[in-house]
């Protein structure tokens, strides 16, 4: 659902009363990951997908029946090998969608209307409800923001609801959204729960460092797959906003100590591209030992070898040399800024993803990967009403 947070907020600001369904679980080859959501409003209108097209109008109506009869409904979609006309996903996978009705009378518009607000100021926060289980808490829903601090509630168990605050907040650190299975009395006890966690938090950091002409290739690749951007370089004369007019931040500053004074987190990608040891060593020396997801930098071979050799100089270890992807990006045959731009931003979500980086054609991998989401249908799949 937080993924069309502000076409939402919209609708709420303009009293709109609305369905909203939201992939909860996902199996083999599904198109959308967990959280994917598509709505529809009381005149038609709709907004999102779900599936990329295979099961947009069964769930079209799904939607149209909860603001009809107010009643949320879980509802499983897959490939019918018995019937290959019948609505599926012809792509072999299952997915698990939540249909929950949004209108002026529903107790969780409040807490939907918090939480899209929230999301379209670009703030953190997760929303949770409860996707299966006992009929009296279906549809339920909680609002944790990072500090702990939360709106709504579940109304079951005392212990449930801080359980749930303490558990969001653990995916919320992680930008992770997916699936939780929980007792009902917030443990392993009682009646099985399963909850949906939908995380909204800020768009990952890319930072890129030297201001060459491949940057400004990897800038307009970073700023296409939701990255905020920054480059840095410490010559006045090629860090400007002309040369990178899609950077969301452009610093003029010798990259290590830029790198000591700005916010990382485990989201973060760092692109070193000035292949000059005076910049390099002691960046890397520092970026080896931060907790970011990537750490590339550009160069040939040679410059690779020897540039690893100065880092163990100034007392990198094997174990954090092992961290260093360089050459930077993934073998494609790059020769053009925006083909290396492509091959770094490869190796990035190969990386993210747990992907190959191999042809998938006589593969046997699975296409779709996703180390951080939840895979696994959920265990109760029907109608909720």
């Amino acid at each position: 659902m937080l993924d069309i947070a502000e076409e939402l907020h919209r609708w709420v600001e303009q009293g709109r009363d609305f369905a909203v369904a939201t992939v909860v679980a996902v199996g083999g080859s599904a198109p959308r990951l967990p959280g994917a959501a598509l709505a529809v409003d009381t005149d038609g209108t709709a907004i999102g997908s779900v599936s990329g097209g295979c099961v947009e109008g069964a769930v079209y109506e799904l939607c149209q029946q909860a603001l009809a009869d107010g009643k949320p409904v879980l509802e499983r979609f897959g490939y019918s090998d018995d019937d290959a006309f019948a609505v599926g996903l012809t792509c072999g996978g299952i997915i698990d969608i939540l249909v929950t009705p949004v209108r002026a009378e529903d107790s969780t518009r409040e807490i939907f209307a918090s939480a899209l607000a929230t999301a379209t100021r670009g703030e953190p926060a997760a929303v949770t409800r409860i996707v299966s289980g006992p009929t009296e808490l279906l549809g339920r829903a909680l609002l944790v923001r990072p500090d702990g601090s939360y709106e709504g509630g579940f109304g079951a168990h005392p212990e449930l609801d801080r359980t749930v605050v303490e558990e969001a907040r653990a995916f919320l650190d992680a930008g992770r959204t997916g699936t939780l299975e929980i007792g009902e009395q917030g443990s392993r006890c009682g009646a099985p729960l399963t909850l949906l966690i939908e995380s909204s938090v800020p768009p990952p950091r890319m930072i890129v460092f030297g201001a060459i002409d491949f940057a400004s290739a990897l800038v307009r690749i970073g700023k296409f797959l939701n990255y905020r951007v920054t480059v840095c370089d410490a010559r006045p004369v090629f860090a400007t906003s002309a040369r990178f007019p899609e950077a969301d931040e452009i610093v003029v500053d010798w990259p290590h100590r830029y790198l000591e004074r700005t916010q990382v987190d485990a989201r973060t990608v760092l692109c070193v591209l000035t292949h000059d040891a005076k910049f390099d060593v002691p960046l890397l020396q520092l970026a080896l030992r931060l907790p970011v997801a990537y750490v590339g930098a550009m160069g040939s071979r040679r410059t690779h070898l020897d540039r690893n050799e100065r880092l163990r100089e100034v007392g990198v270890t094997e174990l954090e040399l092992t961290r260093l992807r360089s050459p930077i990006g993934l073998d494609l045959g790059a020769r053009t800024p925006e083909e290396t731009a492509l091959s770094i931003a490869s190796e990035i979500i190969a990386n993210r993803r747990g992907g190959t980086g191999t042809s998938l054609t006589g593969a046997h991998t699975p296409i779709h990967h996703d180390m951080s989401s939840t895979q696994n249908p959920t265990a109760r799949i029907g109608s909720v009403a």
